[in-house]
């Protein structure tokens, strides 16, 4: 029995601020919008990002990262992902954006061992900065009872 047709692109983008287009046009429809963000997946063996919804599969551009954080909880060390998923904070792959400065981190450890990056959504990140503290060598984040160094420069 065939498996599933070859994954090629078709136009769908994921840009590095959460929009989503489909050759060139934007999504408007918030609801379609959230569930291809929920349909996100990433194919360890491909290399690629795609959307499942149902028995539909296909590429998709990714212009920085295929997940975002659209929350965060320091008491808990916790994240929750564009996915729905929830997944421990590594607060020591937290670094600037190379494109504007937004945070990323690294998270799917499962599906990567050095992981994939997650860009923090605007009020998530405001959340985490607010409780970042000056430590005797650079920064600190509160993380689950711990006080977690964290790279931001």
């Amino acid at each position: 029995m065939p498996g599933p047709p070859p994954l090629l692109p078709f136009g769908l983008v994921l840009h590095r601020d959460g929009r989503w287009t489909h050759e060139g046009v934007p999504f408007k429809n918030r609801k379609l919008r959230e569930r291809f963000d929920r349909a996100v997946r990433f194919l360890p063996d491909e290399g690629k990002y795609i959307v499942q919804v149902g028995r539909f599969r296909g590429e998709v551009e990714v212009e920085e990262t295929g997940f975002f954080v659209t929350d965060v909880d320091l008491d808990r060390g916790t994240i929750r992902l564009s996915d729905r998923s929830e997944e421990v904070l590594d607060a020591h792959s937290l670094r600037p954006s190379a494109r504007d400065g937004a945070l990323v981190c690294s998270v799917k450890r499962d599906l990567v061992p050095e992981g994939l990056p997650a860009r923090f959504l605007q009020q998530p990140q405001a959340e985490l900065l607010a409780q970042v503290e000056a430590g005797e060598n650079g920064f600190v984040l509160p993380v689950a009872g711990r006080r977690v160094p964290v790279a931001l420069e």
